[in-house]
């Protein structure tokens, strides 16, 4: 099928929303792709979901027809591509959905009509080429043939191109009940005309055949689907349509391979560029590029939507598709530093016009998938060179130990769906039963290493304790009433509980007290920390007192507390200036105050620009100088505290008297110890801003005199750049000039090893000897690993029946690479499989592809036997 002009995947998504505006239809945004308010979905799957309370009833539609292009991710649940995603050119995780909607305004004629229109006049389809299905009816469901749609059909097709479907291919349900309706599908026979003309595409529809495919369900919602299972009459009659994007532009642009269209083509240049290898070289580095195209668009447009990589849920989700890009990255095209990172330039260029979060989160977005992409590498490097001894060390029994998987698991942190997925791989399985005997064992210590040794009490007095730190924070005269001693991981704590004490404990966010007691016999012990338990305010001490029954004396470090509750105050402040900056959805959702920096949790979609933090900053200085008083009720009921503005926080527990702290406009519930006036603050300065969870930012602050440490420190490093640039006027400017020399130099000198790379090449190639048919280089001179795969790479391209073994010693470390031209990859060398048994004698590992591959190790005087072995098997 030739398309008269080549249409780019921009102009095909706007082309279809353009044509739908045309027939009156409201464009809408795509729906983030990261679902938060439906417990039966962690992510937009079709394109109906942002509808689903319209269909359901549960809404009234804003407009009577709509279309868009949405997000989709299809990674979990009976949607699962993941495992098929780089084995073939259609599977995708993150895919965009075109569709246009009715809501009980036009039907089947319309949506047919319209279907035909915009395939054959605006994208210029071939007639001839496309075939539609149509319901035939369920006797069980009491329901006949589509007659309306295939009547509809028949104007545009001719009869043997209308096709029946079953309840299987044409019946679309929501659920088990609710909307549902037959459907009508759209295919296309791509086929050569001398394909064609042997079998008829009519007989190919719905058989699974790759040339003969589906690109556009319309779905007819007239029924509902009750309880019982019998099907009722919608009152309003609606439309679902849903074309995948990805498909219909490997059709228009003529393609074999969604992967081959300009959707993906832009990312993939990229991945040859940072690899140096090429798509077409097939096999696993055609399928690697394409896991990584893929998998870096679900990525991505997760974290814009406010998904973070976890280890839970669908934060688990998606470092489960961010770690199998880096794994195919690493195994296939020697990725060994964070690359994925690198790609979201390009994937803004081509996607940032249609999805604007991209453009406005990228840097965001790049810094959360390098964060993840280096811890990984780490875990990834290591694992898979002992999962690599371990499969060789089982090679009879092709099965992987549990006990061996777990210290994979437990010490390395590789996960075991991991290597359950490599060994499958590579023909091997994992003894999972005793893995998770070993979990559960490595459970039951982890719980007996945190359990306490608790004494018994000893009680002096009888009494209630009062906190009287708000006011002061010197207590005379207090009472011991009890004390104990704790064994906590092996070490022994001293608890006391006093009858009066101005000691706050750790609470809600805010660290404990320290400070000291003195006896009346002058003894002073020092406490460590103060914590709160069963409601008792609980003194850590160094040793207990010689004394119970006598009076003491309670004192708090008045410096460390002045800190304390002046970084409390100021979370306070910073509460109130970013829902004046950002918003009133800005709302805690926890903190850490100590005294020398405080953290501050808040829920708030995307990542703060340089201008709202520089606003927020400003605005909660310029508070400080207003020098608010404390104004505070301790005991005021929840009705009183909401009077006075006081918001409460959600998931907080509040009893039936609160304590109100105000500083101006700044109203909150708070049990925590503040500074008298915001003046005393002095200064405070925010040291970072990021992600945390999904939806919720987090910024970490200074104040007072670590607000002026930090400005120095600044000053500091600016007045040290002056200086290495010979205090130049524009400091920026030469820098971007160094910067730009830098790049000139470094271009400079990859051209001087590229050439010396070339001589080396020549001169090795000149030097091959030939055993047993074949041209054999032994290289043993130390040289730079990068430099030794190049030369690889140079005699690759140019020489046949040819083989490199070279083993040598770089940076005190032995290096091993061995390389087969393609023709004899092509006659079953495997450089990457016949490396490791060389491995050995250097105590290491290594892998890559049947015509390159390297290795490394601890062992430099391993490298003489090493290299006899790379060339033994090399000429066998």
């Amino acid at each position: 099928m030739k398309q008269t002009y080549y249409m780019t995947s921009k102009e095909i998504r706007q082309k279809y929303l353009d044509f739908f505006a045309s027939k009156g239809h409201t464009v809408v945004p795509s729906a983030p792709m990261v679902i938060k308010n439906d417990p039966t979905l962690m992510f937009t799957n079709a394109g109906m979901n942002q509808f689903k309370d319209i269909f359901l009833g549960n809404a009234a539609p804003k407009f009577p027809r709509a279309t868009d292009s949405q997000k989709c991710l299809r990674v979990s649940g009976k949607h699962n591509d993941l495992e098929a995603v780089g084995h073939d050119g259609r599977h995708h995780t993150m895919f965009e959905m075109l569709g246009n909607w009715s809501f009980g305004d036009y039907f089947k004629k319309e949506a047919i009509d319209w279907a035909w229109e915009l395939l054959t006049e605006v994208y210029k389809i071939d007639k001839t080429k496309l075939y539609a299905t149509v319901f035939e009816g369920s006797t069980e469901d009491g329901t006949t043939l589509d007659t309306e749609a295939r009547e509809a059909w028949l104007k545009h097709l001719p009869a043997d191109h209308v096709l029946t479907g079953n309840k299987h291919d044409n019946f679309w349900e929501m659920g088990d009940t609710g909307p549902c309706g037959p459907c009508s599908e759209i295919h296309i026979d791509l086929r050569p005309d001398s394909e064609i003309a042997k079998i008829p595409g009519n007989k190919l529809v719905n058989t699974d055949n790759d040339d003969v495919i589906e690109i556009w369900n319309l779905v007819f919602m007239q029924y509902e689907r009750k309880a019982d299972g019998h099907l009722e009459p919608l009152p309003a009659k609606s439309i679902d349509t849903g074309m995948g994007f990805e498909r219909l532009c490997m059709i228009l642009q003529n393609k074999k391979s969604n992967y081959e269209t300009d959707v993906f083509s832009g990312l993939i240049g990229k991945v040859e560029e940072f690899s140096g290898h090429k798509y077409a070289e097939g096999g696993n580095v055609e399928v690697a590029m394409r896991v990584i195209a893929d998998h870096i668009r679900a990525i991505a447009f997760s974290i814009a939507d406010g998904q973070l990589p976890s280890n839970v849920k669908a934060g688990y989700v998606i470092r489960r598709i961010l770690r199998r890009a880096v794994r195919y990255g690493y195994t296939f095209l020697g990725f060994t530093e964070p690359f994925l990172c690198r790609l979201i330039p390009q994937l803004v260029a081509d996607m940032g016009e249609a999805y604007p979060e991209l453009q406005a989160q990228q840097k965001l977005i790049s810094n959360v998938i390098k964060e993840e992409e280096n811890a990984f590498l780490r875990t990834l490097d290591r694992g898979i060179r002992m999962l690599e001894d371990n499969m060789a060390k089982n090679a009879a029994t092709k099965v992987i130990p549990g006990t061996d998987a777990f210290v994979l698991y437990d010490t390395y942190g590789f996960p075991i769906d991991l290597t359950e997925l490599i060994a499958a791989e590579k023909g091997y399985t994992v003894d999972i039963r005793n893995f998770n005997i070993e979990l559960e064992k490595q459970k039951e210590r982890a719980r007996n290493a945190t359990a306490n040794e608790f004494g018994d009490w000893m009680v002096f007095n009888e009494a209630d304790v009062v906190f009287e730190g708000y006011d002061t924070l010197r207590v005379t005269g207090a009472r011991l009433l009890k004390q104990r001693t704790v064994k906590q991981k092996n070490k022994e704590y001293f608890q006391l509980v006093f009858d009066h004490t101005p000691f706050y404990a750790e609470m809600g966010g805010q660290v404990g007290d320290t400070g000291y007691i003195e006896g009346e016999n002058g003894e002073r012990i020092q406490i460590l920390n103060t914590v709160k338990e069963n409601n008792l305010t609980i003194h850590l001490a160094e040793r207990l007192p010689s004394r119970s029954t006598q009076s003491f004396t309670l004192v708090v470090d008045n410096v460390r507390r002045r800190h304390i509750q002046n970084n409390h105050t100021c979370t306070h402040l910073l509460h109130q200036a970013l829902r004046v900056v950002l918003g009133t959805h800005v709302e805690q959702k926890g903190s850490f105050v100590g005294p020398d920096y405080f953290r501050f949790d808040f829920s708030h979609f995307q990542k703060m620009t340089d201008e709202e933090l520089r606003a927020v900053e400003t605005r909660v200085n310029q508070l400080i100088r207003s020098d608010f008083p404390l104004i505070e009720k301790r005991d005021a009921t929840m009705d009183e505290a909401k009077a006075m503005g006081a918001m409460a926080l959600f998931g907080e527990k509040y009893g039936d008297v609160v304590r109100v702290v105000r500083y101006g406009d700044s109203v909150e519930l708070c049990g925590g110890t503040h500074t008298p006036s915001t003046g005393t603050i002095g200064l405070f300065k925010i040291v970072s801003e990021g992600a945390v969870a999904a939806g919720v930012r987090r910024i970490e602050a200074v104040t007072g005199g670590k607000a002026e440490e930090t400005i120095h420190h600044m000053e500091d490093l600016l007045k040290g750049l002056k200086n290495l640039m010979n205090n130049v006027p524009d400091l920026q400017g030469a820098i971007e000039k160094l910067v730009a020399e830098n790049a000139d130099v470094r271009k400079q000198l990859e051209a001087v090893a590229n050439e010396k790379a070339a001589q080396l090449a020549q001169k090795l190639e000149a030097s091959a000897q030939e055993i047993n048919g074949i041209k054999v280089v032994r290289f043993d001179h130390s040289i730079d690993p990068a430099m030794a795969r190049n030369v690889a790479l140079l005699l690759q391209k140019k020489v046949q029946n040819f083989a490199l073994a070279a083993a040598f010693a770089f940076d005190g470390k032995p290096n091993l690479v061995l390389m087969y031209s393609q023709d004899l990859v092509a006659k079953g060398k495997n450089a990457g499989k016949d490396i490791r048994e060389a491995a050995k004698f250097i105590q290491g590992g290594g892998g890559g592809q049947p015509g390159l591959a390297t290795a490394g190790g601890r062992n430099i005087e391993g490298l003489a036997q090493a290299l006899d072995a790379l060339v033994d098997i090399a000429v066998k």
